[in-house]
């Protein structure tokens, strides 16, 4: 029998609210699209920009606006907005900053999407790219034009991980007037702090957006999509927060969730995966068949001195060139045979993994400083370090079979 109509009325508009006096560990997970007001008059007055109040789920929650905040801290910002990848925060900041006939500069190393980005829809709306050398801060002055208006920076580079010279790039970028824009997943706002990269020399250098792929390191579990656009400047962050308005982005409150519980372990984990790496690095430069090991800790990898002076962390990543004596599918062979290394993208979760790369597809300015060879990169998880070398020592007999 149905339930009688007012007491289905009840189930929705029940007059019961919890007290608002309780604390735990971890803030409380609030879902919403529409957002009730009192009146007409509150409903006119609200405003979400500010986190001051709430208008539509959409535009924020108390969930949301905490990870916002909390992301602030982490980097060193003081305004955050939060996408659903670490692509679309790439995305948001050009769409934001970027018009028809503008142009903008990226390095050879960035993220690959990026550059498909640039490629396909701002190449389509009259955005014209080019490519600058990021070792060689003298290319970028050459490129930068009175049409320039975003720069991207990455440290460190995508897959090939060389560091660069950050304090001249974002020097330079600052003497031209150019918006310069970090990608700071590697760094994760622990290796350095993109806004303060000069902190107690009293000059304030900084760059004036940064960019996170949270999927990483904040989320930790290998299971969250979500990225955060940072910055200290107001009328930056109201062009981001406009254009992240229009575009309609958001994140699920279980995933803002997961993020908030992951954050106070974060620096523990992203420690761990560094000290094992650093390990792991040392016994890949023993390896014959490894040519080259590009890790910005290591002294002969392109970028150390760089690394050296801004940074007290190095992430968990590391690539190897392997002997060009080895064909492709030789390569791939040993990757095929590594057992607790797993073929996937991404990195920052608890699983190590491994993918082998195409470099001369990925470069348009040439290889560099690389060997010869084809370049593996491995992504460091929390397994034991004496497991996961030996998983690497086994697969590379595989090579010789």
């Amino acid at each position: 029998m149905s339930a009688p109509t007012a007491q289905l009325t009840q189930l929705i508009h029940h007059p019961y609210t919890p007290p608002a006096e309780f604390l735990a560990p971890q803030p409380g997970v609030f879902k919403a699209s529409t957002v009730i007001f009192p009146s007409v008059a509150a409903m006119r007055a609200r405003e979400w920009k500010d986190k001051s109040a709430y208008t539509y789920g959409l535009h924020g929650t108390p969930t949301t606006f905490t990870l916002e905040e909390r992301i602030c801290s982490l980097e060193g910002a003081l305004h955050c907005v939060l996408v659903p990848s670490g692509l679309a925060a790439i995305a948001n900041v050009a769409l934001a900053l970027l018009g028809s006939g503008d142009s903008m500069l990226l390095p050879d190393n960035v993220y690959g999407p990026n550059k498909a980005l640039a490629a396909g829809e701002l190449a389509r709306w009259g955005i014209s790219t080019q490519v600058y050398n990021p070792m060689d801060p003298t290319d970028l002055a050459r490129k930068i034009t009175d049409r320039t208006r975003l720069v991207w920076l990455e440290a460190a580079g995508s897959v090939t991980l060389e560091f660069p010279d950050l304090l001249t790039l974002v020097r330079l970028c600052r003497s031209r007037g150019v918006v310069c824009a970090l990608d700071n997943t590697w760094g994760a706002g622990l290796a350095f702090n993109p806004f303060d990269l000069l902190p107690g020399a009293g000059e304030a250098l900084g760059v004036d957006v940064s960019v996170h792929a949270l999927t990483k390191y904040p989320s930790g579990g290998g299971d969250v999509l979500m990225g955060s656009v940072t910055t200290r400047d107001p009328a930056l962050h109201r062009k981001i927060q406009r254009t992240h308005m229009h575009l309609g982005l958001g994140v699920a409150a279980n995933d803002a969730e997961l993020v908030l519980r992951s954050l106070p372990s974060m620096a523990l984990r992203y420690h761990a995966h560094d000290a094992a790496t650093r390990a792991l690095v040392q016994w890949a430069t023993q390896q014959p068949e490894f040519v080259q090991v590009l890790h910005p800790a290591l002294a002969d990898s392109p970028g150390h001195a760089h690394w050296q002076a801004l940074c007290s962390a190095a992430a968990g990543l590391f690539s190897v060139v392997v002997d060009a004596r080895y064909s492709t599918a030789q390569v791939d062979a040993f990757c095929d045979a590594l057992r607790l290394f797993q073929l996937g993208y991404s990195w920052g979760g608890p699983m190590s993994l491994v993918v082998p790369y195409d470099l001369a597809g990925m470069r348009t300015g040439g290889l560099g400083s690389l060997a010869c060879g084809t370049l593996v990169r491995f992504s460091i998880g929390l397994e034991a370090v004496a497991d996961l070398q030996a998983d690497v020592a086994q697969a590379l007999l595989q090579l010789e079979a």
